[in-house]
């Protein structure tokens, strides 16, 4: 039975106080006050409010990681960089987030997206600035570890999403999000040479053009913090401090969020498999351009565009990703939610080799890269259409644990394929695509109770409920803590496929209802 159809019922339950009483919000919600539509182009509050601001804010911080490759053979030559020393520059932009995705997954638990996503935004904007002064390969080498603290901000993006969005709308809310915050990493590789230019055509030396140049990712950092702090809001029902205050919303420990999420496998699960589609995006953004230009001899602009065209796929390809977990899902379940994440990350791993094998010819290395970009980046968005499922009391932790798999991936892939001198380029690129399909095969392991895995069907008897109060004890329980939970699984019956009860998904609304 689909969302309309529950709809009249619920009303009927109602009454009169349906009737007379007005919408709480302008963007119709389910029991638990999460959006059962996403409307792209509204900026209704708090839901859609809080899309806009989380990915703009992590579109920014994009923007300041990844300033620096566009520019790199200036850069490179200014400060007299070695293969080394951009090598490791590239593993230092990545290798800070993995625990700053942690801490913000669990901040995000504790205090709320709003204030843990200014937090990461703020202190990571000075790096940005600093780049402007850099004179040796150890400065250029702390401002990228810096800065690259800042792409912490895609936990909160998810776990924000997450927050303010229905079980069927959840992953094509993560896919946009995160898809058009990606969308920095292909953005930077055009703004950055084009402001460099037009420094340049001011009358600016090549040795300042560059360094002024990093103060626009930096500026535009700066504001998408100071926006969310004024217009954002941290769950449907209010701010975190607020629901606190009240009551509304239980005060959670941090022990309690980090045993629940640290013993739950298939978190570890999906960490690992998103380090071979976000960690290989993270990995490529850093060698793409220098990599056009060295290999085929093309200039500075050319190879910044081609760059840009892998990151820009993300307008499309992420949220693609997303929409398809949530069409697999109104027909197959969690099952084709899963299904979907392997074969779409196999394939992507199929044409990374590919893209290693064809570095003879120019035009067929574009081409392959273009669609290699739409399947690893899709693999991301299909990735958390399945996490929020995961957990619901350690769901922030969860996100920063999939988040951070994302930079170990690209740490390992960087260190082992594109550091120093060991494997030519496209040499690397083949192997990394070996690689991704390598550990993609443990998403099989991925086994939901209620729901079932890739190749076995549900446990007779087990249900949503219970799989997620097994996180609260039975005095919590018995004081409500687990009321969030229980909502939520009321409204993820449809991960069980088309064979789950309609009448089940029917008693539930009206009960919440009344």
């Amino acid at each position: 039975m689909s969302e309309g159809e529950l709809k009249p019922a619920a009303m009927e339950v109602e009454g009169v106080a349906s009737s007379s009483k007005p919408p709480r919000f302008r963007i119709p919600v389910d029991s638990d006050n999460k959006a059962t539509e996403f409307w792209l182009f509204s900026f209704a509050r708090p839901h859609m409010s809080a899309f806009h601001l989380s990915w703009f804010s992590f579109f920014c911080c994009f923007l300041s990681t990844f300033a620096a490759p566009p520019l790199l053979p200036l850069i490179r030559d200014t400060l007299g960089l070695t293969a080394t020393d951009i090598g490791n520059a590239g593993i230092a932009s990545v290798s800070g987030a993995v625990f700053a995705r942690v801490a913000m997954g669990t901040a995000c638990d504790l205090v709320g997206p709003r204030l843990a996503s200014a937090s990461i935004i703020l202190l990571t904007t000075p790096a940005v600035y600093c780049s402007s002064v850099i004179d040796s390969a150890s400065s250029y080498l702390l401002v990228r570890f810096f800065t690259g603290f800042s792409l912490a901000s895609f936990v909160y993006t998810q776990f924000w999403m997450s927050s303010m969005f229905s079980p069927p709308k959840v992953g094509l809310a993560n896919g946009v999000a995160g898809g058009w915050g990606n969308l920095g990493g292909g953005a930077v590789q055009l703004l950055m040479p084009l402001v460099y230019e037009a420094i340049r055509k001011i009358g600016s030396t090549p040795f300042t053009a560059w360094r002024v140049a990093f103060f626009i990712p930096g500026i535009l950092q700066t504001c998408s913090a100071i926006a969310v702090l004024a217009f954002g809001q941290d769950m449907p029902e209010g701010n975190y401090r607020k629901l606190h205050r009240s009551g509304d919303k239980h005060r959670d420990s941090f022990g309690n969020v980090l045993r629940h999420a640290v013993t739950n496998y298939r978190g570890w699960v999906l960490a690992l498999t998103y380090g071979y589609c976000f960690g290989v995006e993270l990995a490529v953004d850093n060698i793409v351009a220098q990599y056009f230009y060295d290999r085929f001899g093309v200039k500075l602009s050319t190879a910044g565009f081609i760059a840009a065209s892998f990151g820009m796929a993300n307008v499309i390809s992420r949220p693609g990703g997303g929409l398809m977990s949530d069409w697999l899902s109104s027909r197959f379940g969690m099952r084709g939610r899963l299904w979907g994440l392997w074969v779409v990350q196999t394939v992507g791993g199929v044409l990374c080799v590919v893209l290693g094998t064809v570095d003879y010819s120019f035009g067929a290395s574009v081409a392959v890269m273009i669609l290699f970009s739409f399947f690893v980046q899709a693999a991301c968005g299909l990735t958390f259409g399945i996490v929020p499922f995961v957990s619901r009391r350690s769901l922030g932790l969860i996100s920063g644990m999939t988040g951070g798999g994302g930079n170990v991936g690209a740490v390992l892939t960087q260190l082992i394929f594109f550091h120093g001198s060991k494997y030519k380029t496209e040499t690397g690129i083949k192997y990394m695509g070996l690689m991704i399909i390598a550990c993609t095969l443990p998403i099989t392991l991925i086994y939901f109770p209620q729901w079932g895995g890739m190749f076995l069907g549900p446990r007779p008897g087990a249900t949503a409920e219970e799989y997620y109060s097994r996180e609260w004890t039975e005095e919590e329980r018995e004081k409500g803590y687990n009321t969030g939970s229980v909502r939520f699984a009321e409204n993820s019956v449809r991960e069980g496929g088309r064979s789950g009860s309609q009448s089940k998904h029917t008693v539930h609304v009206v009960e919440s209802s009344v």
